[in-house]
């Protein structure tokens, strides 16, 4: 189990380029709307205003998964999350042209906002693409460790999706190994079809492309939340 101080750190960049004038209008203007409350507990009608079924997304980069997922299920509510300014300015851009009313963002910290939602009131987690921390001594930043995954088993219903998308082969197989040592969660796979090939319920983003195009391999894993006190092995 990790250090509960290492894993709540955030790591990483907040800002890349200079936001040309009309980002920066969208940030100031959109934003706000559509925002995560700083503070309080939080669900479905504190956010969407009704009881919508959950689902968040961890680091979503230029928020194309994310807004393809809203836009399939307009009557899910989706809660995407990225510290890197750029990318939740992608998010603003997608939220606006798609008319999604259906999504509210966090620049910050996931865990944050884990915290404070409901134990079992996610029907979905997403992390796709996270930071691999190659070098060994930096495992322990990876967001697939145990003490990140005890707060989303947490807060998935059972029976719901954990899923993961990667194109690093060190990180693929760390996450199935971390993820193989829980009795909490159940790998959705039975033949290799099942995570080499993308679901169709799984928009491609513009990281995935890039990833193929330098002739990287993508895992797309997905493990269903269990009940570790009556699920057992076949």
């Amino acid at each position: 189990m990790n250090d509960p101080i290492t894993i709540r750190r955030l790591y990483g960049r907040r800002q890349g380029h200079k936001l040309r004038q009309g980002q920066a209008e969208l940030v100031e203007e959109l934003l706000p709307r559509v925002s995560v409350p700083e503070a309080g507990p939080l669900d479905a009608a504190t956010l969407f205003g009704s009881d919508h079924p959950l689902e968040v997304e961890i680091g979503f980069g230029a928020g194309e998964h994310l807004a393809g997922q809203a836009a399939a299920r307009p009557d899910h509510g989706f809660i995407g999350c990225e510290p890197f300014l750029n990318g939740v300015v992608g998010a603003l851009n997608h939220i606006r042209d798609g008319n999604l009313a259906n999504v509210r963002l966090h620049m910050g910290d996931a865990l944050d906002v884990l915290e404070r939602l409901p134990d079992a009131s996610l029907s979905r987690v997403y992390l796709l693409h996270p930071d691999p921390w190659p070098k060994a001594r930096h495992a322990k930043r990876r967001m697939v460790n145990h003490g990140p995954l005890d707060l989303i088993a947490a807060k998935l219903k059972p029976g719901s999706e954990f899923r993961l998308g990667t194109d690093d082969p060190t990180y693929c197989r760390w996450a199935m190994m971390v993820m193989n040592q829980r009795t909490d969660f159940r790998w959705l796979a039975e033949s290799a079809a099942d995570f080499l090939t993308r679901p169709a319920d799984w928009p491609e983003t513009r990281y995935e492309r890039k990833a193929r195009r330098q002739g990287h391999e993508v895992w797309y894993l997905k493990y269903q939340r269990v009940d570790a006190r009556t699920w057992q092995l076949p």
